[in-house]
């Protein structure tokens, strides 16, 4: 076959590096020059950038036969990525590209680190490649005349796809991308540099290609997802390109590339001693350091930024040989200390890494030849996209090893290695009707060059978010922004946007100034920065940690003691600490739910387990805890359910174990409390974990009678029993305060004079009564209450449990006391108490002693002088 110019450039290029193209890549190639747009499907590591970028240059190449001396191109590429961190590897990855091929281009990125100066700069001229994020994308649209910045745009790409969809930022994404193409359609496909043809005779050819039985595009601009692999490809393809997207125009590109995975499971000895509830893992510290030894560059893995410094504090005391060739890496820390981090792991300067998500994405690491995860990580994607992060090029094989906090988490550890095996991977389902992202998208057009309804309208519709939303509902947000809605049009704070000749604009600069602020669609507590006293930014933690802090306490932060001084202007300073013991910040959203696909596989293992099948390591170092569970209660197979009863000084428990994960049991025990008491008024506490879930009562319940109840477990009018079970009003209004934020009904204040915390909920929560009473069909409150369901229930696994549950036979076990399965459960509950003067740690053994249990978790607090590690009971 013959190949193009550009294609000769590139392949001389690729035999200059002695590399060779894998067959994905030269299908991409092929289909990108062929003019389709579509998503590729490419584990990390094996060379999905280039699999993408250099097609984009062989077309420009085609078209440009004087590549190395044309100037001034515009902006042809635009990346999206989802963390800043990724676009620094990119660039330069990119830019050698160019400067090999002698292609006189400038790749640049613009996301929230950029320096002003360097925005200012990108407005002057733009480079032909521009890496950047969702916010900063909408940034973009919310300058003046922003179409002349995309005038020339060739191709936009959205990395990692698969962390964006299913969230409001994918939302952002979606109008974007209808945005973009809007403009492409606009433009009549031409490039600026093109022969001027009419659009007459545009169409005239278009028709003339289709009689011919050639492929016709409606849109100049390609578009191309990049996606590790999930459940749902070519759904996430669909939400990208939109439901107007012609389907014989969308490609799906699949690298299978056959990544060798190297996944091993810290076995504790004596596992019959180990924890049965969740701690730290740091039992388990000496056998991970001897990893660590063996191996050239680790990354660990923690679930949460509190357990990434728990854990960098414990190898610091632990092992101080490895100060200095250690780093700590998560989102909270300043961007300097995480470019430090990552250009020393380039270098080859550090030995071990302990890191979050922050490190989770597509960031070019080789030296990295292990990684640690610590605990489950609650989905095989997750895990997978972690793994993936040792050996990361082509051919290399992943070495990862699974570190259990607990002992079923080694259970977990099992199922991750099927699940992987049988490539089995969550689904991310798109999100809809997120009216807050719209009014917040709508506005920033107002913001630019305004917009008018009704083309506005029909754009919105092609985005699959928005592709059900009526033009009743539609009017409902233009009302909203422009007049306040029916509730809040004599408030002029809320009155944003005018009509100009059919035109919605907005005119006032103080209005353009604080929605610019407000872009974006992450929400979270406050953020508080933490300086020295002497100058220099180590990061952010939470305003509610901060809060509880007096001066000359202390608290470990970025891997140092810190003593804190005082707090001004949202900043708290600090100065060095010698002290050992310290308080560690914590994060909301730390939590992370087991997923559907894992938890199946779970089950399955489970089930193998109570068929006495062993080919698992982890399930035979496991066979002393099956045992015990089995003796004193029952192991049940995927056909039953199991419910056990006890009694102790407490008062009554019922332990039900669905194995669906904590947010789909934290739904389905209020349900069931609720459903038990319309047979005997009764009172509950409940604890729950990803396992099972534990209702806890004074009065003995008449659990018999209970079950004989057919419609006990029923889904029938389960959304109504739903809300008479929980407290639907405060759930929702939790959802609604992020929503505010979104949808511009609270403003959270100016660089370094944010609102405080208690402000913004006050505000949000009495927005939220207001339109309940007066507005109950407002679409913010619809939404909130929708998304309560959805998210903090999920309430669809809810109803797919139940009507599992309903299939299988009934196991009730009345036992002496609590078991291997419902003794992590009860911990759950003690850390959920209001007000004890003991410490968990205390309060656990305590618990042990009472029902003579081993196997007890050490939490956070622990003394200096007790090795890391859990605290040994006899007796059970």
């Amino acid at each position: 076959m013959m190949m193009s110019p550009g294609q000769q450039v590139i392949q001389d290029w690729y035999q200059r590096k002695n590399w060779e193209q894998f067959p994905f890549q030269r299908e991409m190639e092929e289909v990108y020059l062929s003019g389709y747009s579509g998503l590729l499907n490419a584990p990390t590591g094996s060379g999905k950038t280039f699999a993408l970028f250099l097609p984009f240059l062989a077309d420009f190449i085609n078209k440009h036969p004087d590549y190395k001396t044309r100037q001034n191109n515009g902006l042809q590429m635009l990346w999206i990525t989802p963390l800043r961190a990724l676009t620094n590897d990119i660039r330069k990855a990119m830019q050698e590209v160019c400067d090999d091929m002698e292609i006189p281009w400038k790749i640049a990125t613009r996301t929230g680190d950029t320096p002003a100066a360097e925005k200012a700069s990108l407005k002057k001229k733009l480079p032909e490649v521009l890496l950047t994020t969702p916010e900063s994308l909408h940034l973009m649209l919310a300058q003046k005349e922003y179409p002349k910045i995309f005038q020339s745009l060739q191709v936009l790409v959205v990395d990692e796809w698969h962390e964006l969809l299913g969230t409001k930022r994918g939302v952002q994404v979606e109008l974007g991308v209808s945005r973009l193409k809007g403009l492409s359609l606009e433009s009549g496909g031409l490039s600026p540099e093109s022969d001027v043809e009419s659009r007459g005779a545009k169409a005239l050819s278009q028709k003339l290609k289709k009689d011919l039985g050639l492929r016709t595009g409606d849109s100049r601009l390609k578009i191309w997802g990049i996606s590790a692999t999930i459940g749902n490809l070519e759904q996430a393809a669909e939400v990208l390109l939109g439901v107007d997207f012609p389907a014989n125009q969308i490609k799906m590109v699949r690298a299978n590339v056959d990544k060798k995975l190297d996944i091993q499971s810290i076995i504790p000895e004596n596992i019959e001693n180990y924890s049965w509830a969740g701690h730290i893992g740091l039992k388990l510290l000496p056998q991970v350091m001897e990893i660590v030894a063996m191996s050239k560059t680790t990354l660990i893995f923690t679930n949460t930024r509190s357990q990434s410094e728990i854990w960098y504090h414990a190898i610091l005391d632990n092992y101080p040989e490895y100060a200095g060739v250690m780093a700590m890496h998560h989102g909270s820390l300043d961007n300097e200390l995480r470019n430090w981090v990552e250009q020393a792991l380039h270098a080859e300067a550090l030995k071990v890494v302990v890191c979050t998500s922050s490190l989770d994405l597509g960031v070019d690491f080789r030296p990295v030849d292990t990684v640690i995860q610590v605990g489950s990580p609650k989905g095989v994607a997750r895990f997978m996209q972690r793994a993936g992060r040792s050996g990361h090029h082509p051919g290399a094989v992943s070495k990862a090893y699974f570190v259990p906090t607990h002992s079923l988490e080694l259970l977990e550890g099992a199922a991750l290695k099927e699940a992987i095996k049988r490539k089995i991977f969550e689904s991310r389902d798109p999100l809809l009707l997120a009216m807050d992202v719209l009014i917040q998208y709508m506005v920033t057009l107002a913001v630019s060059d305004g917009f008018t309804a009704n083309e506005l309208f029909d754009e919105v519709k092609t985005t699959y978010a928005f592709a059900d939303m009526s033009r009743g509902e539609f009017n409902q947000l233009l009302d909203f922004i422009t007049n306040g809605g029916k509730t809040l049009a004599q408030y002029d704070e809320f009155l944003k946007v005018e009509i100009e000749n059919g035109v919605y604009k907005v005119f006032s600069r103080r209005v353009a100034m604080r929605h610019r602020l407000s872009i974006g669609t992450i929400t979270s507590d406050m953020n508080i920065r933490v300086k020295w006293l002497s100058g220099g930014s180590l990061g952010t933690v939470e305003e509610s940690f901060i809060s509880k802090l007096k001066p000359g306490n202390t608290f470990w932060f970025a891997g140092r003691s810190l003593e804190f001084v005082r707090i001004k202007e949202m900043t708290a300073y600090v100065k060095k600490s010698t002290k050992n013991k310290g308080l560690i910040p914590s994060w909301n959203g730390g939590r992370m739910p087991l997923s559907s696909q894992l938890a199946a596989v779970f089950r399955d293992k489970l089930d193998e387990v109570a068929h006495g099948i062993e080919k698992d390591i982890e399930v035979k170092e496991l066979r002393p805890l099956f045992d015990l569970q089995k003796s004193l209660s029952h192991l049940p197979q995927s056909h039953e359910f199991l419910i056990e009863s006890f009694k102790s000084r407490e008062g009554h428990h019922l332990l039900f174990y669905p194995f669906e994960g904590r947010l789909v049991h934290e739904g389905m025990a209020s349900l069931l409390a609720y459903r038990i008491s319309r047979i005997r008024p009764a009172s509950f506490s409940i604890a729950m974990n990803d396992y099972g879930f534990e209702l806890l009562t004074d009065d003995d319940v008449p659990i018999e009678e209970v079950l004989e109840d057919t419609e006990f477990f029923s889904i029938d009018n389960l959304i109504e029993d739903i809300q008479h079970s929980l407290n639907a009003n405060e759930m929702a209004r939790r959802r609604f305060r992020d929503i505010a934020h979104i949808g511009g009904l609270v403003f959270t204040g100016y660089p370094g004079q944010q609102v405080k915390n208690k402000h913004l909920q006050a505000s949000s929560s009495l927005l939220f009564d207001v339109f309940s009473e007066y507005e109950p069909d407002n679409l913010l409150v619809r939404q909130a209450y929708n998304e309560a369901l959805a998210f903090q229930l999920e309430e669809f696994r809810l109803r797919a449990a139940l009507q599992r549950i309903q299939t299988q036979n009934i196991i009730l076990k009345t036992v002496e006391r609590p078991t291997p399965f419902a003794f992590p459960i009860m911990v759950d509950s003690l850390g959920r108490e209001k007000f004890t003067t003991e410490s968990l740690e205390d309060r656990i053994a305590k618990m042990a002693r009472q029902y003579g249990a081993e196997g007890v978790a050490v939490t956070e607090g622990k003394k200096k002088e007790r090795k890391p590690g859990v605290v040994r009971k006899k007796g059970f």
